[in-house]
């Protein structure tokens, strides 16, 4: 299948570009940089440039996971976001319509479900359980979210007006850098607690759309969270966030003396976790790596299984640094 991928220079597109090369599709990267898989340099937002790119590569299908993210926000205007990640994507939506695409595949956040009150803590029952049916009310909590949000709601107006197959994919946490908010714990040691409730590797979110584009004629419109499987239970939300090492020790018994050898801390208490088991049940995809994946690498005293860069940077923020340097 003759696939665009948009974002194909940044954190995904890089590891999902060879893997659909992998499995036998012809991939077309789109960038407003280059990289190793881009092809086509140039914005989202331009829909001429949309449109020749569908019509020169012969595009089937299209992966659409370049926007501009949380950390762009104090670096563009609103109205920024409003082009690239509202306007883009209904420009690419469009122009799969209008050259037969049967399946569309948006890279979303679940970071447009953390309205107000999940952001001050678990809830009266604990910590939030939250899956897709999440609500019924939806707050982002800044421009980002907003915009993503509309995104997908363009998308599925597109689908019932003329019935393209569309899968929108709300990722968990999977970058390498370190958090822009949380001092501590800092580092892998934040990752691997994350894994816990609200991560997943990069390599299983590329998994999960390769998974979604091979399915999308059977899912016709939803929408999925991806994220590691948590080992926990919804009964057990109201323990998790008042002591969630207990319960914690309940899964993984060797969990803290693991932790203590590496001089990590696990997390007092755990206000929310993200379930991904609609993707399992619809299109068959579960992450590979878990919780349990950090401990056994710490047993055995083998590389974690998840990446950590904190001097990564943005190809789009990168570009601009070299540019000031001239």
């Amino acid at each position: 299948m003759r696939v665009l991928l948009t974002g194909s220079s940044g954190w995904l597109g890089r590891t999902l570009a060879p893997l659909l090369t992998q499995n036998g599709h012809q991939v077309t990267g789109l960038d407003v940089v280059p990289g190793a898989h881009t092809g086509v340099i140039g914005t989202v937002a331009d829909r001429a440039l949309v449109d020749r790119t569908m019509g020169a590569h012969g595009i089937e299908a299209i992966i659409h996971g370049g926007a501009l993210h949380k950390p762009d926000i104090v670096r563009y205007p609103r109205q920024a976001f409003v082009d690239v990640n509202v306007t883009g994507t209904l420009n690419l939506i469009e122009a799969a319509v209008a050259a037969r695409n049967d399946r569309f595949l948006f890279t979303s956040t679940t970071s447009l479900m953390v309205r107000a009150d999940v952001r001050e803590g678990a809830g009266e029952a604990g910590a939030w359980w939250m899956d897709e049916d999440f609500g019924p009310i939806i707050e982002p909590r800044n421009i980002y979210g907003i915009t993503k949000l509309a995104a997908e709601q363009a998308v599925k107006l597109v689908h019932r007006e003329h019935g393209i197959n569309v899968a929108i994919l709300r990722t968990g946490r999977f970058f390498p850098e370190d958090d822009d908010t949380h001092a501590v714990p800092s580092g892998p040691n934040l990752k691997a607690n994350e894994l816990l409730n609200r991560r997943l590797t990069v390599e299983d979110a590329a998994a999960a759309h390769l998974a979604a584009l091979e399915a999308a004629p059977q899912i016709g419109c939803d929408t999925f969270i991806l994220s590691a499987p948590p080992p926990f239970a919804r009964e057990e939300a109201e323990e998790m966030a008042r002591d969630a090492r207990v319960v914690i020790a309940r899964h993984y018994p060797d969990a803290a003396e693991l932790y203590a050898a590496e001089g990590w801390i696990l997390p007092e208490r755990i206000d929310r976790v993200y379930d991904p088991s609609r993707a399992e049940r619809r299109f068959g995809w579960r992450a590979q790596t878990d919780f349990g994946s950090v401990l056994a690498a710490l047993c055995d005293r083998t590389p974690l299984p998840f990446a950590h860069d904190p001097d990564y940077t943005s190809p789009i923020i990168a570009q601009e640094r070299d540019a000031c340097m001239c």
